[in-house]
């Protein structure tokens, strides 16, 4: 009689531990939309909505990143890489917001911004930490655990293939923060030497060149990746 009373129990027991099981796409966006995507909504509801200044809007749509990448280092004693890349942004912007009544000079200063956002990709890629990872990771994995697994034991060096699937991963990123260094300089180039009218739509022009430049060559990286991710998911674990 316990035998049958305690089956339903622990049949409900398991599902509640199913269903409360994270979502690996759900956690892997949550940090960016944190990081990445809040201060940006931030700044431009901001400016939009409320009428603030740039610098005032700039200065709280960065408390966020602020408040995150503080959290990081006393919580986890790590560097929280995408929000205090957010952060630096927003301090250049801050710092930029001064370089007034010159249309040359604000055309330049939006280049400047993109150009922190590439040097900063660029940078953790030379330091292993390649920074457009985790807005890849969930294109690759599909929600799916067993390939969350296996990306997470892939980057973390626990598998035979993790030296391949670094390369690649920092060839992504090389490439994303390539395209956003070549569109900086090709606006702040532009910006001193077009006229001011020609700059106004080329600016724009230069950045959806840049976001489609490295969506059609970061296929070279993310191709294989995914491959090598689905690879290992269909491995056993416990090799």
């Amino acid at each position: 009689m316990s035998q049958t009373l305690s089956t339903p129990a622990a049949s409900t027991a398991v599902t509640a531990t199913t269903a409360k099981a994270p979502n690996p796409l759900a956690a892997t966006l949550r940090p960016l939309a944190l990081d990445v995507a809040a201060p940006l909504a931030g700044y431009y509801l901001l400016r939009s909505a409320f009428g603030m200044s740039e610098f005032a809007a700039l200065a709280w749509s960065g408390v966020i990143p602020a408040g995150r990448t503080v959290v990081g280092l006393v919580r986890e004693r790590k560097l929280n890489l995408w929000a205090s890349m957010m952060l630096g942004v927003n301090a250049v912007g801050l710092a930029l917001t001064t370089v007034t009544g010159d249309a040359r000079l604000m055309l330049a200063k939006d280049g400047a911004l993109s150009g922190t956002l590439a040097l900063a990709i660029l940078v953790s890629t030379l330091l292993g930490r390649p920074m457009m990872s985790p807005m890849l990771m969930p294109f690759l994995t599909k929600g799916d655990q067993a390939r969350s697994a296996a990306w997470q034991r892939l980057a973390d060096g626990r598998a035979a293939r993790s030296r391949s699937f670094r390369r690649y991963e920092r060839l992504f990123s090389g490439i994303w923060g390539t395209a956003l260094l070549t569109e900086c300089a090709a606006r702040v180039v532009g910006a001193f030497t077009l006229p001011v009218s020609t700059m106004a739509w080329l600016s724009t022009v230069f950045l959806i060149g840049a976001i489609v430049a490295g969506s059609v060559l970061g296929h070279r990286a993310a191709d294989p990746m995914e491959k090598l991710v689905r690879t290992e998911a269909a491995e056993p674990t416990g090799r």
